[in-house]
């Protein structure tokens, strides 16, 4: 799906844009105005230390370090609040130009509790989800955000936050009305005991057996294994259009670890990737190449969304 940049840029997003200028060089003399100050009152705790107890007691100098770097983050948060804002408004300027919205807000709904259900995601201690864009394409719901878990891992002086999982999450209603629920992960992901014999025959997960389904298409049968409670319906999902087309979107993202879950007439995605759509900055030079790449990463997946949403199997790629 082609997005016109030159479109954007001549028109109400550029314009938004251009308008900005001010705001960004306020953003940028406040946290210049508090890193002043935050030096200012930085020196004089040290000197009380260095003088009172010349830095031989541990816990004070962590105490100081950590206040340093609180003033520090003090300081950039108003270059942090402009570059937020720049990025919803190029991202909602694209979105808008496919009929879609964008909201740096994010509320997790089924399509997060049936990957978390099905195995698409990990377990975690905490998450933080950002960057929605919903809607409709060609009649069919929509919604993609991104997701960072993270485990706690260690005890005492060791204990740490692990991320899991960076990446997407996809949920996009299927054209097509299925009963069956399938479940595609990367081969291997379910190994009979020990390894030995290859992928197990059937998987419960939360109370829910899936069988696996036989080969599903040999050019894929080292990447994926399929599982579902329907043998036919599941083959029908698999069918190689569509996992191209899931591929074509893992390589969008720059990404790995695709998987996919057919559920109650939609397919929710999970990929994990580097950070994606960060299309906000405080200098205005690069803009235009900025909403290019935004552009470009959210045209392609947008454009998968729509072959893979076909009420037959999928339909030829358009240039994306």
């Amino acid at each position: 799906m082609q997005i016109d940049v030159d479109a954007l840029m001549e028109g109400e997003l550029g314009q938004w844009l251009r308008a900005q200028s001010a705001m960004r060089d306020e953003a940028l003399e406040r946290s210049k105005s508090r890193w002043i100050w935050s030096g200012g009152l930085a020196i004089v705790p040290m000197l009380i230390l260095w003088f009172a107890s010349g830095w031989s007691t541990p816990f004070l100098t962590i105490v100081c370090g950590l206040g340093v770097l609180g003033l520090g983050v003090w300081g950039y948060m108003p270059i942090s609040e402009a570059t937020t804002a720049i990025k919803v408004g190029i991202n909602s300027g694209i979105a808008k130009s496919l009929g879609l919205s964008f909201s740096h807000e994010v509320t997790a709904g089924g399509e997060f509790k049936a990957a978390r259900k099905y195995g698409l995601l990990p377990g975690y201690d905490r998450k933080t989800l950002e960057d929605r864009w919903y809607g409709e394409l060609e009649g069919h719901r929509f919604n993609l955000y991104e997701a960072h878990l993270e485990d706690r891992r260690g005890s005492g002086k060791n204990r740490r936050w692990v991320t899991v999982f960076r990446g997407a999450v996809i949920a996009m209603e299927l054209g097509r009305d299925f009963r069956a629920t399938a479940l595609l992960q990367r081969a291997g992901t379910h190994r009979k005991w020990l390894g030995f014999g290859g992928s197990k025959d059937n998987v419960t997960l939360s109370g829910h057996r899936l069988d696996l389904v036989d080969q599903v298409h040999p050019a894929f049968q080292d990447t994926f294994v399929l599982y579902s409670d329907d043998q036919v319906e599941a083959r029908v999902l698999a069918h190689p259009s569509y996992i191209e087309h899931l591929l074509a979107v893992e390589r969008a993202f720059e990404g790995d670890d695709l998987r996919a879950l057919f559920h109650r007439g939609n397919v929710v995605i999970s990929v994990k990737s580097g950070r994606l759509f960060e299309s906000g900055a405080i200098s205005a030079e690069g803009d235009r190449k900025r909403v290019e790449e935004a552009a470009r990463q959210f045209g392609s997946l947008a454009g998968l969304a729509l072959a893979i949403n076909q009420n037959d199997r999928g339909r030829a790629m358009r240039q994306v």
